[in-house]
């Protein structure tokens, strides 16, 4: 797919620009078939999930019927010898083929209405990039084009093993159903769709994950972008509503995948609880031919779930981390503006005098110390210290006001409530992660 450039119209290179006052450079019209998205509904369209026009809605949802409902149905109902031998009889299909679709409905039901509701470009917030700076319109356009690249990331490997065994599957003689009045051309014919059903489902559920994933990565070039605020020669004014505008987004987006997120939650732990239930018996049959699909399946819907709870939980993280950074800032300039001095009250310093503070009066460490903080340490969110440039135009009461007002409105993704942060990710991928590794020690024999 070729590259969606968003950026390049909006000119002088990497220089931000101020976050008021700007010009409308990126003013958006409405959504068109030959906008910035010209190269993703090509996508869209070759995977039939485009419902642009009734020819195109009509293709997908036939394709959806025929790939998530008839072709799985028709495997486990028909296909599927109930008189194989242990190598090719498939114990586990139904809860397989009953978890993917399940899952597989539930994101295209979603992508669906959220497309038609609301367009492609305003459901990806592309209404809204003309109020950003161009380091978050170029770093939103490189996450854009990436975005495909991390699907087939996840998709091909799930393609290439179910491709593996369905050829295996069919190759040693396990159907003999000849419906086409050829065995082999039958078999053929039925190892592709199935084949092609698993890959439209996977494909599906992994898109809508990733599309996720994309908005929750504007929200956090945006707010990288704000933290630069505390770096100029800010007012007070312009911070509270440059925040209360992320907030907005942040709540748009928790209302828009709510549902979407609790529901992925409970049939993907639904799915390992009944996974672990049947596999648990004291008859069961276990080995890798029986169980390796229901292993993949395992594999395919908690990685999926993942990729929603950590982009969820990261963002959140990240609009938390903005209370610290005023806080410091606040810090920063008191200490700047005022010296304590011994036996009278506070006075302003002289800044043309060099007194006062500096950052060259702290001792920040070694600064090899910074190789400990990974690559998850949030790049705003550190220790250095903000230098101060105008912060006596801004009164004590002003800065205190306003970290009172990030202590006691903390954005994040919330779900009915209930925010995604690192400890809510930390306990889910902690159930999960046991779920899904006692499956895996049960029917491949990973532990």
């Amino acid at each position: 797919m070729a590259d969606i450039d968003i950026g390049t119209a909006a000119g002088g290179g990497g220089r931000r620009e101020p976050l008021i006052n700007r010009e409308n450079k990126f003013t958006r019209c409405v959504s068109h078939a030959q906008d910035e998205l010209q190269s993703f509904r090509k996508y869209l369209r070759w995977m039939c999930v485009d419902q642009s026009s009734p020819w195109t809605a009509v293709l997908s949802w036939s394709m959806f019927v025929v790939f998530t409902l008839v072709v799985p149905a028709t495997s486990h109902f028909v296909i599927a010898c109930a008189d194989c031998d242990s190598h090719h009889s498939r114990p586990y299909d139904s809860v397989v083929q009953l978890s993917l679709s399940s899952f597989a409905s539930l994101s295209f039901l979603c992508l669906s209405r959220f497309v038609s509701k609301y367009g492609l470009r305003r459901f990806l917030f592309f209404d809204k990039l003309w109020h950003e700076s161009e380091t978050v319109r170029q770093g939103y356009t490189n996450q854009l084009n990436r975005s495909l690249k991390i699907l087939s990331y996840f998709v091909t490997p799930c393609f290439l093993a179910t491709s593996a065994y369905k050829v295996w599957w069919y190759a040693s003689g396990a159907s003999r159903i000849p419906f086409l009045g050829n065995v082999l051309l039958s078999d053929t014919v039925a190892c592709l769709m199935e084949i092609c059903s698993w890959l439209y489902r996977t494909t599906v559920i992994f898109l809508v994950c990733v599309l996720f994933r994309l908005i929750c990565h504007l929200q956090i070039l945006r707010l990288q972008d704000f933290a630069q605020v505390f770096q100029t020669d800010s007012d007070v004014g312009t911070i509270l509503s440059e925040h209360l505008r992320i907030r907005r987004h942040l709540r748009i987006i928790s209302h828009r995948f709510r549902t979407f997120i609790l529901l992925s939650l409970i049939l993907v732990t639904g799915s390992q609880f009944y996974s672990l239930l049947i596999t648990t018996k004291a008859h069961a049959e276990l080995n890798i031919y029986k169980t390796g699909e229901l292993a993949l399946c395992s594999v395919t819907l908690v990685t999926a779930l993942l990729i929603l709870l950590r982009s969820a939980s990261k963002i959140t993280h990240k609009a938390q981390a903005v209370t610290c950074l005023a806080a410091k800032w606040h810090v920063c300039a008191t200490i700047e503006s005022f010296e304590a001095v011994e036996g009278g009250s506070p006075r302003l310093v002289d800044r043309e005098s060099g007194h006062g503070f500096s950052s060259k009066d702290v001792d920040t460490g070694d600064t090899d110390d910074s190789e400990d903080y990974g690559d998850e340490e949030d790049d705003f969110d550190n220790n250095n210290l903000i230098p101060a440039y105008a912060y006596s135009t801004i009164s004590f009461q002003k800065r205190q006001a306003l970290v009172n007002y990030f202590e006691n409105n903390k954005a994040g993704i919330t779900v009915f409530g209930f925010t995604l942060d690192r400890s809510t990710l930390h306990t889910i991928f902690g159930i999960e992660m046991s779920l899904v590794l006692w499956l895996l020690g049960k029917t491949i024999g990973i532990s």
